[in-house]
């Protein structure tokens, strides 16, 4: 999942006001260097707090040589495709916060859905999973013998989703990490909000919290939020196309999307012996006799087997599953993956995420996602 360039210089269109800067600036210099900050971000859906994790990074990265973001969005994931639930290790400022940028995580897990509303306690497990792994790689834990790298601060970005079992997978989450800060951003259709004050914690516990909370930065001269609906479907297509974008090289003109569904029209696949790799669906049962019939034009996540648990296999990317033959037991899979990389792929994720509509429409191809040999039905 390499990296777009990012733009020089920083957007005009967004502001941070007063308010958001100093909560920014309290977690980033208030605390003690060791160790580093932990900081969550949470409120209601499209009140900034994407916007705000990322200028959080920048702060933090003004005293921090690196920071260790945990995305638990999986709708509209940051530095990956939808679908991910990732950590991602952050080296450099982004000027331009209204710009998505793809890069490569430390460790993710393919969720498959753009909510976690399907499978919460497997959205969990991930969560705390990858919250697992950066106390293990970046955190100096009492009485462990064993070095970390350095030390690294963790900004956890959240999703909208705070009422019902939202609300549940929220808390949960806040109890297992237990974060330094709670950034909560509110708007002023109160009723949206979440509840007053550090709401997770029950009543005995006495473990402290620094809890910031700000006003969404859309808002009117009447100080009313003023939310712009995003077209989530939109980002996550987009997002898509950036992903596999990168099968190409950079400095070959692909500016369209029309240009870039043929290109991957035309795009040598990888071959995959079927008899290597196990296939899994995230989300349903399917009968064996139909397992191919269902990989054929989907998008899959190409995983790697744990020995620590068959739930919990790292993913190293997404795979288009351009076609299948049958007979020569083979899967052709397009993926900006390396080859050395996919060479350790064992396990095919298949989910709910789709292939955007825009790139299986390409006029003078036939049927360039369709499998010419077919599996017998008998």
């Amino acid at each position: 999942m390499a990296a777009f360039s990012e733009a020089e210089a920083p957007s005009p269109d967004i502001y941070i006001p007063e308010e958001w800067s100093e909560a920014a600036e309290t977690i980033a210099y208030d605390s003690v260097t060791s160790p580093p900050p932990v900081a969550l971000v949470c409120g209601a859906k499209n009140c900034g707090k994407t916007t705000f994790s990322r200028h959080l990074l920048n702060i933090l990265l003004q005293r921090y040589q690196k920071v260790a973001y945990l995305d638990t969005d999986v709708g509209q994931t940051e530095f990956t495709p939808p679908g991910f639930l990732s950590l991602t290790v952050i080296d450099q400022l982004t000027p331009d916060l209204t710009i998505p940028c793809l890069k490569t995580p430390e460790r993710c897990y393919y969720f498959g859905d753009i909510s976690s509303k399907r499978d919460p306690t497997a959205y969990l497990n991930y969560i705390f999973a990858l919250y697992d792994y950066y106390r293990r790689e970046y955190c100096m834990l009492k009485g462990s013998k064993k070095p970390v790298k350095t030390e690294l601060p963790l900004v956890v970005n959240t999703p909208g989703w705070v009422k019902g079992i939202g609300y549940d997978i929220l808390v949960d989450v806040l109890k297992y990490i237990a974060p330094t800060h709670v950034v909560k951003i509110n708007i002023s259709a109160e009723g949206k909000n979440l509840p007053a004050g550090a709401f997770w914690l029950d009543g005995d516990h006495k473990e402290s919290v620094n809890l910031i909370e700000v006003s969404s930065a859309r808002q009117d001269s009447f100080k009313r939020s003023v939310l712009v609906q995003k077209d989530a479907g939109l980002l996550r297509d987009l997002r898509i196309m950036a992903y596999f974008r990168q099968c190409f090289p950079s400095n070959l003109n692909i500016t369209t999307i029309k240009e870039l569904a043929h290109a991957l029209a035309s795009h040598s696949p990888y071959e995959i012996p079927i008899p290597s790799i196990k296939i899994k669906h995230l989300h349903c049962q399917v009968p064996s006799t139909e397992i191919l019939y269902s990989l054929n034009a989907t998008i899959v996540g190409l995983a790697v087997s744990s020995e620590d648990s068959e739930n919990l296999s790292p993913c190293v990317g997404l795979g288009i599953v351009r076609g299948i033959d049958t007979f020569k037991r083979l899967l052709y899979v397009l993926t900006p993956v390396p080859q050395s990389t996919l060479e350790k792929v064992d396990l095919l994720l298949l989910g709910f995420v789709q292939i955007p509509t825009c790139l299986l429409q390409v006029q003078g191809c036939v049927s360039p996602y369709m499998s010419t040999n077919v599996l017998p039905t008998g």
